[in-house]
């Protein structure tokens, strides 16, 4: 337990006793809280606080540190309970070298973003099995509240938010608690104290918000492994997934300016795959000499569709627009550039959220029109894979016909072999082995997106028909509470494109023939749910879908208006107040205009408050100050009876001395006299004071 003495808080009775207090319930119908010394209910307290700030790391941290840090908290709880004394420093010095050991096992080193955390979640708990005086109980405050920002390494979610509000809200109340050391006040009365404070410091925060200079974040977002999970990445492995899991988080949200597009036309295009090695397909090898890239040529034609974009941190460079996009969408604070293959990038990794609008035009073509060297890349197959699918292709060239003007009829038998051959979409589709498009051709007959857009294009290329891998999303959801287009990392989706003479590249979407819902307006597969969720949703799914829009509403109005207030919103906020050209320096003056401003109100404030301070006792006061410099010394409680006692006592009954004593006198019974009693108001007495002739001090 903390020495109360040495930390502040209060000393509560011996443990096992109990110390009776005025109007207090009997000892049988109290609280648990209430029959607890007050040094282990503060104790408790802070130790709860701490767990609560400790569990929302669990899913960041490694198992092992969760379980020691539990078990560290669980121990000192103990120890608090029974009266125990504390570890010595070898237990505490053995426990500080485990965690250093197994720091460095799992992350192989002790420093960055992922050790660094590991390590203050185990140390904060570790602290408390030290916490003995003053200075130990404030380095554990102040340590938890350091430990709050290392959440906003891995998420600024607006549930983050709320349990770091309440962490915050815990650990003021504790630290409040720790500076009214007498007696036994409750901890609610702690609380209100702490909500006070906290409610009075959101004005400042607001201010700091709107107008402090945007930096760049501190915090990026960690990796990942999406190995087994649906989601987008710069590569793709085919076969040797058995069962994928829909990830059900949100990789960007859509709001469109006007009618949005149908869904089967929401392509949103991300890496394309070029390179094949049997297993993996890849973007084309780094170095492809830049005079036999494929030409964009990007040709657009129609109306555009205009939509604004609000994406999740993704770690990559890249920017997700729909098909196709000819001008740069707008990014904030970043310069973006386009791939011959069409995909957008940024200059940098997008490790927080952004927003950008963009305009697409969904009727396009781009491509070369005519043979040039660089087609013969989108041809190339490894050799020794997938013998069968080779022999398919051989069989449709003699079926079909070869040459470049068989290739339209070559591709609708592909797809119609996918519509009547009996495929099925699955995210349960096994291991496949190298041979990978055999399998599924004539095997298995079962996949998803990435199985079926791999092996179409291995069968194109075995027709000699240039083909290639695009990724991306494909399709999303209208959430009816805030009008936006919410697309998740389920709806990753894998397509190809294949060139034909006279067209370019023509996008084809195999998984199509396969599944129609999976690129309609269909139910699709979805991840799932949780049991609370699950629950709601079999009671009634119209509720729990309302529910789920409504969260992803509010979501999304916190990622619209403080995650995404970026140095251009600052200034154009500023133009709303009236600068034509805002700069910097406006926003400068601004601010320290607006602290100026409150300064002065808080100036006011205090002078309002002085004034409206209780006028009798001001009265009293300038009494005794004038009286002080007649020699006549009192303390800030002593009574106007006792002052009329030391003014007859200097100066007798006679002269200035009397009229000075009675209106002492008056004084009193104004305060304390019973009412009606013919007493003298507070207005006369303040009028009379200014009449009075004061006695001369014996030095004058």
């Amino acid at each position: 337990m903390l020495n109360n003495e040495a930390t502040g808080f209060a000393a509560g009775p011996p443990q096992g006793k109990t110390r009776p207090l005025g109007g207090q319930r009997p000892a049988q119908r109290r609280s648990v809280g209430a029959t607890l010394p007050r040094d282990t209910r503060d104790t408790l307290f802070l130790l709860a606080v701490i767990g609560w700030v400790a569990f929302m790391q669990v899913g960041h941290t490694p198992w092992w540190c969760t379980a020691l840090t539990a078990g560290v908290l669980v121990w000192r709880t103990t120890l608090a309970l029974r009266g125990l004394p504390l570890p010595g420093w070898p237990v505490r010095v053995g426990l500080l070298g485990i965690t250093l050991a197994a720091t460095f096992f799992t992350h192989s080193t002790l420093l960055g973003r992922d050790a660094g955390v590991t390590l203050i979640v185990v140390l904060l708990a570790l602290k408390t099995l030290e916490m003995r005086a003053r200075r130990d109980a404030f380095v554990v405050f102040f340590l938890a509240f350091f430990t709050l920002l290392t959440h906003f390494f891995y998420s600024q979610s607006l549930l983050t938010a709320a349990g770091i509000l309440i962490a915050l809200l815990g650990l003021l109340t504790a630290l409040v608690n720790a500076h009214m050391p007498v007696g036994r006040p409750p901890l609610s009365q702690a609380a209100r104290i702490a909500g006070g404070m906290a409610l009075m410091g959101a004005p400042i925060m607001l201010v700091l918000f709107l107008l402090f200079p945007r930096l760049s974040p501190l915090w990026g977002v960690p990796g990942q492994d999406e190995t087994g999970r649906s989601g987008l990445s710069g590569s793709m492995k085919v076969g040797q997934i058995a069962q994928l899991v829909l990830d059900d988080s949100i990789a960007f949200r859509i709001r469109f300016e006007d009618r949005p597009p149908p869904q089967a036309q929401l392509y949103f295009r991300g890496p394309v795959l070029s390179s094949f090695d049997g297993s993996e397909w890849r973007v084309l090898r780094s170095g492809f000499p830049q005079s036999m890239a494929l030409p964009a040529d990007l040709q657009v034609s129609g109306p555009p569709v205009r939509y604004d974009v609000t994406m999740e941190p993704n770690r990559r460079p890249w920017l997700f627009v729909m098909e196709s996009t000819p001008q740069a969408p707008e990014v904030p604070d970043n310069a973006v550039r386009m791939s011959n293959e069409l995909q957008w990038f940024t200059q940098r990794p997008l490790n927080t959220l952004v927003r950008y609008s963009a305009e697409s035009y969904p009727t396009f073509r781009h491509g070369p029109q005519t043979q040039v060297v660089g087609l013969q890349d989108q041809i190339e197959l490894p050799a020794g894979f997938n013998p069968r699918t080779l022999t398919l292709a051989q069989e449709l060239r003699r079926e079909h016909g070869a040459g470049p003007e068989s290739n339209p009829k070559l591709i609708e038998a592909a797809m119609n072999r996918l519509r009547t051959g009996g495929y099925t979409y699955t995210l349960e589709p096994g291991v496949f082995g190298p041979n990978t498009a055999d399998e599924f051709w004539f095997d298995k007959r079962q996949g998803f997106c990435e199985h079926i857009a791999s092996s179409f294009v291995i069968l194109m290329r075995a027709l000699d028909i240039p083909a290639r891998i695009v990724t991306g999303y494909q399709g999303g959801e209208l959430n009816g509470v805030d009008g936006y287009w919410t697309v998740r990392q389920r709806d990753a989706h894998a397509w190809t494109e294949v060139w034909l003479q006279g067209q370019g590249w023509v996008r084809v979407d195999p998984t199509s023939a396969v599944a129609p819902g999976r690129v309609g307006s269909i139910q699709r597969l979805r991840a799932p749910q949780g049991a609370l969720a699950g629950a709601i949703g079999n009671f009634n799914p119209n509720i729990a879908a309302q529910l789920r829009a409504a969260w992803e509403a509010m979501n999304n109005s916190w990622n619209q208006w403080v995650l995404n207030y970026t140095q251009g919103r600052q200034l154009d906020l500023l133009k709303n107040l009236g600068f034509n050209s805002p700069s910097w320096t406006d926003l400068a003056y601004v601010l320290i205009g607006v602290v100026v401003f409150v300064s002065l109100i808080g100036a006011g404030w205090t002078l309002w408050e002085r004034q409206q301070h209780d006028p009798w006792l001001r009265l009293l006061q300038r009494a005794r100050a004038r009286l002080h410099k007649l020699g006549v010394d009192s303390a800030d409680h002593t009574p106007p009876r006792e002052l009329a006692r030391r003014v007859q006592q200097r100066w007798g009954h006679a002269g200035a001395a009397a009229p000075l004593a009675q209106w002492l006198l008056q004084l009193e019974a104004q305060r304390y006299a019973r009412p009606g009693a013919g007493n003298a108001t507070l207005a006369s007495l303040q009028r009379e004071f200014q009449r009075l002739a004061w006695p001369k001090s014996p030095d004058t």
